[in-house]
């Protein structure tokens, strides 16, 4: 119980951040799929403070919901194999606080 109502006042919160998406040029890139598959901690998921990383098990792949993120650049500083190429998304895209 405790974790979904952390979950539920995560996404409120979020939903006070606009996040205008750039269709052309995505600022979080994993360089190595394979890498992500051999890493066992994955602490970009433990670590992002928005939920943006996620390991989908069966397929086996790190999904990056980009549209989530804070830029707060905590997923390549945490990465053990340096492996999320994160940039600032370019001018009038990225991240845009309704209050504040």
């Amino acid at each position: 119980m405790i974790a979904e109502d952390a979950n539920q006042g995560l996404a409120d919160k979020l939903y006070l951040v606009k996040y205008e998406i750039d269709e052309e040029n995505c600022h979080l890139i994993i360089k190595d799929e394979e890498t992500c598959r051999r890493c066992e901690e994955k602490p970009c998921i433990d670590r992002c403070p928005a939920e943006v990383y996620r390991w989908v098990e069966d397929e086996e792949i790190l999904e990056v919901a980009y549209e989530n993120c804070l830029e707060c650049g905590a997923c390549q500083i945490v990465c053990p194999y340096d492996n999320i190429d994160w940039s600032y998304p370019r001018g009038g895209f990225g991240v845009a606080y309704k209050y504040g």
